[in-house]
Formats: C-alpha cells, structure tokens, sequence
C-alpha cells in the first residue's frame, strides 16, 4: 500500500518511539527523510542516524535521545506542518520561530531542507515541513 505522507509518518515514528522511551527507530529510507535526520542531528534532537540495507530496501535507524534518565526527553514536541491537502508555505520575510526560537522549523526551499534559522540568514523562503521543540 502506498503512503500518502511518508514525512508524516517518518515524524509519528519518531514521536511514538520517543513516548514509548525506545532507543531506536526504523524508519523506510528516502533522501527528504535523510535531509530531516540530519537536521535532528546538527540541531541536537538525536543522537544520530544510520543507513541500513534490508535486502533490496534501505532503511534508516535513528538513535533516539534523552536526558540523564530516561524521563527526560530532548524531542519534548514534533509536529507536522505542510500536508498533502494543505501546502504551508512561508516567504523570507515571515519565516515562523519555533517557541520564540527555542525550537527549530524544518523548511524545504531551493537550497535544499534547512532549518528557519538557515533560511532566514540566506534569504530564502519555501514549504514550512515541521516544527521541533
């Protein structure tokens, strides 16, 4: 069956294994997927991400984070944004900030998927995908 939102449900993976307190997530690989984990990783949300091959399929595992205990999480909130009825774009000039900018937006644009901290130093707008906090 094919998936109307694979973002989506890349974004409920992790939300779930995070309330479940799991160490890691599988998650089925696509380079938009990759491009997000990346940013989870430089922004300090996960501890990292691996490709793994699983016969003809690529999978990505994502190292979930937490806090001295299992108690704290570090991805306290994720969110998705733009969906497949709804598009959410934003211009340069009104990029959204996350909790005041103590969370991060995860943009699609011409430069690639970058956080909105990114998109507002190079001067860009595009797809508003998620919100991290």
């Amino acid at each position: 069956m094919t998936m109307s939102d694979p973002i989506a449900d890349m974004l409920t993976r992790i939300r779930n294994a995070n309330t479940a307190k799991h160490d890691t997530v599988d998650i089925p690989s696509s380079k938009m997927k990759l491009a997000i984990a990346d940013i989870l990783v430089k922004e300090g949300y996960i501890k990292k991400y691996e490709v793994v091959e699983e016969g003809s399929f690529q999978t990505i595992r994502i190292s979930l984070k937490y806090g001295k205990d299992k108690n704290e999480r570090i991805i306290s909130g994720i969110k998705k944004i733009s969906k497949p009825g709804l598009r959410v774009y934003a211009g340069k000039e009104d990029m959204p900030k996350v909790l005041g900018g103590l969370g991060v937006a995860i943009v699609s644009t011409n430069q690639g998927v970058i956080t909105d901290k990114q998109a507002r130093e190079l001067g860009v707008g595009g797809e508003v995908l998620a919100f991290v906090w």
